[in-house]
């Protein structure tokens, strides 16, 4: 299964972005298709943060569009959607500790932990930083 981070979310979201349509494709693929697909909660609060945000885009999506836009790709058959569950700690810990986050990155870590926790098998990202993250497969789809 593969996921989808938030910054491919937030390409195929914007119409403003040069990256749309390519990040489009690599959501709507999963997404009409048959093959189970994910996206980590924190993924989606960040999309929500970033797409409604008005010193990151003049004008900013409006939280309804943004809210719609969440449900359209929850309503996908093939979607899982990954959270932390009571059983989190431990692997987030040991992603903490291994990579040597700190700050900010602690953010991806627990993205990180949460793909790990699900056996996830790549996440789409055009995040460098998650190449911190060793025993976690990443793929940037919009290169090439």
């Amino acid at each position: 299964m593969i996921a989808v981070d938030t910054n491919i979310l937030v390409y195929a979201h914007r119409a403003d972005s040069s990256r749309r349509a390519k990040a489009n494709r690599i959501v709507t693929g999963p997404a009409d298709g048959s093959s189970l697909w994910s996206i980590p909660w924190p993924c989606l609060h960040e999309f929500l943060a970033i797409a409604t945000h008005p010193r990151i885009y003049d004008p900013p999506t409006p939280l309804a569009d943004a809210l719609r836009q969440i449900q359209c790709w929850m309503e996908s058959p093939t979607l899982v959607m990954l959270g932390e569950g009571e059983d989190f700690f431990p692997g987030w810990a040991e992603v903490l500790s291994n990579s040597g986050v700190a700050g900010a990155a602690v953010l991806d870590a627990r993205v990180a932990a949460i793909c790990l926790r699900h056996g996830v098998e790549k996440l789409f990202s055009a995040d460098r930083d998650f190449s911190r993250f060793a025993d976690l497969r990443t793929e940037n789809p919009l290169l090439g």
